[in-house]
């Protein structure tokens, strides 16, 4: 899929963070996006197979989300619904969504799908733990519904996250807000050990009853 690059937003000014913790949030980041790479690699391949074979078009999807500071990056998901499912604009996904391909739920159901992000990680547009990255327009939507909402952006975006561990997946207002709550709360707590332990807290909790 072929997208146009949109413009970049103002750079803010960084909130200060001790140098080991970011030297060392890297390198769990690039420790782990290359296991996790290496560990899934036959599964993700039998699903781009399947996409492949069900619709013909694009394994991948492309889309553009809001990084730290405000920049823009491309995240990158197993294409799991059909090629004209935003048609007339970004809304969120619905259980038993129609725009779902066959044989595809399980992949959103279980994050499948989100495994490419792992590239994102390794890039350094996203880290294994951190605010999950939203889509510009609904950072937008959101400014006047959830003020501080763009404080989410003092910290690299993450594959998981406090506020997915504790909140799950919510595509309603009030669960908005107690996810913002949930990302700003981790964001007045750095810590090395949170982040390991958010991530082996995500494992068994990997299959959800909606996809994200």
């Amino acid at each position: 899929m072929t997208l146009e690059k949109p413009k970049r937003r103002t750079r803010k000014p960084r909130r200060s963070r001790p140098k080991h913790y970011a030297i060392g949030k890297r390198l769990i980041d690039l420790c782990g996006a290359v296991a996790g790479l290496i560990l899934t690699a036959p599964l993700v391949l039998l699903c781009m197979g399947w996409i492949k074979l069900v619709d013909g078009g694009p394994v991948f999807y492309e889309q553009w989300r809001v990084g730290r500071d405000g920049w823009l990056f491309r995240i990158y998901k197993l294409r799991t619904m059909r090629q004209d499912a935003e048609t007339g604009g970004a809304r969120f996904a619905s259980d038993g969504d129609p725009r779902v391909l066959p044989g595809c739920q399980w992949m959103r159901l279980s994050h499948v799908d989100e495994l490419p992000q792992l590239w994102n990680i390794l890039w350094g547009d996203m880290s294994l733990v951190g605010p999950r990255p939203e889509r510009p327009e609904i950072i937008d939507r959101l400014k006047t519904d959830l003020p501080g909402i763009e404080r989410r952006l003092e910290a690299t975006p993450g594959l998981t996250g406090l506020a997915q561990v504790r909140n799950g997946y919510t595509n309603d207002l009030k669960g908005m807000r107690r996810k913002l709550a949930y990302d700003l709360t981790y964001l007045r707590r750095p810590s090395l050990l949170a982040d390991l332990r958010l991530v082996l807290v995500t494992l068994p909790l990997f299959w959800d009853r909606a996809a994200c």
